[in-house]
């Protein structure tokens, strides 16, 4: 894993995504809510967990040395009072906050961000979330096996905790913000191993009480939280196993409070043109595209005439539509809303007939069988029938995997199990708002690893050395052609084919009534949908 993920600090970006800030009615303490959601929780560990599903609740559990303010793309201290940058850009002094403690009543000190990081980049760990850190020193021989502990990190004392890097990375910042990055104890690790994600301790607003599988998880409000009057809640229930419809309904006669897998399309218009709840919608304009991986290892998709083909066979407005008109056609990665993203690139067209001939050209005239794995809660495997009636007019013959998301993702990181996944459900969001960071987790080289979300399996060299170069252009007046740089490394990658970029869509969450404020529940732009240390109940 070579490829670094580096970028620049975009407070700019802030203007051009929609967010909601915080109620401006005066928050209640106290109560209790109910969250439904209709898979399990896979892991609340935070090296490991990495879907927007356990996301959040990873976030109301954990903390790290920084946090975006609520609702925005904006940067600011959590386990960090303070911090300094060095003038090359090299080394980051974090100044921690004293008296903070675990869930398990132990002060949090600079030994427990050092062993956390490190813990993060073991590969002995499997965090998919690895990569992130390669710009700090000692980083490689970690990732090899060949130490355990990274040489860029010392703690002089028990509250301060200096980082060197070995290239300066102005999207480091971002990074420290990553669940990736949240601290844990490592006694309560050492203690649970592998189980540590079923009884996770961290410093965060919540801890968890109870977790019964595949039926509940209760969260309870941490009376020691460092920041004062925070959370508001005393209790928040998830409850598993709910269908989205039967969530809805439960909402509608007040027995839910949030439905967590949001409003299925099918209902979208009826809750947006009801009176009642149209104004208990919030609307989240995310930097999201959602997309279809070919494994570019597996034959046939191994050859690059039928990858091209896939592009042309699959009709994006029918998708659009299937969602009640949510989403824009995309036809790159990288969303609208992203610095790097080409207005001028036209990608591939819908035009069957080409498609066909790329496949007779390929040899394979008479088409294929393969697979194509989705995530099994509504509008997904609709749109996977979708793109499977699509592919069938050119003679891919897919048959569809229908899978709770923690499945889809394992087959994903699997190099030999899923030819194609539909990544709705699960489409990238972008961890900190930075082009970089829909290249390397997902297409460059070093998220094409057991366990890592390149599901494509996709490794340009050349292209992450391009992507090197670009991130090397840390100077201001260097932004826009950095940008520039980068859309062609997106838009060149797109040559290969090794997804179908399908639409970018907003994220849209219901909830009830007796939610404090329309604003007390809101969408961050910044991978977590839901946060769930600042909602409150009237």
């Amino acid at each position: 894993m070579n490829n670094k993920l580096k970028g620049f600090a975009l407070t700019a970006l802030c203007a051009t995504i929609s967010s909601q800030a915080l109620a401006q009615q005066t928050p209640q303490e106290g109560g209790d809510i109910v969250v439904t959601y209709q898979n399990d929780v896979a892991t609340l560990d935070p090296a490991i967990g990495y879907d927007w599903q356990n996301w959040s609740m990873i976030k109301s559990l954990f903390d790290g040395l920084m946090d975006y303010e609520p609702g925005t793309t904006e940067l600011k201290t959590d386990l960090a009072k303070d911090y300094e940058i060095s003038d090359d850009g090299l080394t980051y002094t974090f100044h921690l906050r004293e008296g903070v403690t675990f869930h398990n009543g132990r002060e949090m000190v600079a030994s427990d961000v050092k062993y956390s990081l490190e813990r993060t980049v073991n590969p002995e760990t499997q965090s998919p979330g690895a990569g992130f850190f390669s710009s700090i020193e000692g980083f490689d021989a970690v990732a090899s096996g060949e130490s355990t502990t990274l040489s860029g990190i010392t703690t002089p004392d028990d509250y301060t905790v200096k980082i060197q890097l070995s290239a300066s990375d102005a999207a480091f910042l971002h990074i420290m913000a990553l669940n990736f990055a949240s601290v844990v104890p490592k006694e309560s690790v050492e203690k649970w191993g592998r189980d540590f994600g079923k009884h996770p301790v961290g410093t965060g607003a919540f801890e968890l009480q109870d977790w019964a599988l595949g039926q509940r998880l209760t969260f309870v409000k941490n009376d020691d939280y460092y920041r004062d009057g925070i959370p508001y809640l005393d209790r928040i229930d998830f409850e598993i196993g709910q269908e989205p419809n039967v969530a809805l309904m439960r909402l509608q006669r007040g027995e839910v409070d949030i439905a967590g897998d949001g409003i299925p399309p099918a209902q979208f218009l009826q809750f947006r043109n009801d009176p009642d709840f149209k104004d208990l919608m919030v609307i989240g304009d995310q930097l999201h595209t959602g997309y279809l991986t070919m494994n570019v290892t597996m034959p046939p998709l191994d050859e690059v005439e039928v990858r091209r083909a896939i592009n042309m066979a699959i009709n994006k407005e029918r998708i659009v539509r299937i969602i009640n008109g949510r989403a824009i056609p995309a036809n790159q990665p990288l969303p609208p809303a992203m610095p790097g993203y080409d207005e001028e690139y036209e990608g591939y067209p819908y035009d069957v007939a080409q498609a066909k001939a790329l496949l007779e050209e390929a040899g394979y005239g008479g088409g294929f069988d393969t697979e194509i794995y989705v995530m099994n809660t509504d509008p997904q495997p609709r749109i996977a029938q979708a793109i499977q009636q699509d592919l069938a007019q050119i003679g891919v013959r897919a048959e569809i995997k229908s899978l709770a998301q923690a499945n889809v993702i394992a087959a994903g990181g699997d190099k030999d199990q899923a030819p194609m996944v539909w990544s709705g459900g699960m489409a990238w969001i972008a961890d900190f708002p930075d082009p970089s960071n829909f290249w390397g987790p997902i297409l460059g080289c070093e998220g094409a690893v057991p366990g890592g979300w390149n599901w494509a399996w996709y490794c340009n060299e050349e292209l992450d050395a391009e992507a090197d170069a670009a991130d090397a252009m840390v100077a201001p007046d260097q932004q826009q052609a950095r940008a520039q740089r980068w859309g062609e490394i997106f838009t060149t990658a797109m040559d290969d084919a090794p997804w179908v970029p399908i639409f970018n869509e907003q994220r849209f969450t219901v909830h009830s009534a007796r939610m404090g404020g329309d604003d007390a529940l809101y969408v961050d732009p910044v991978h977590v949908p839901v946060n769930y240390d600042y909602i409150w109940v009237k």
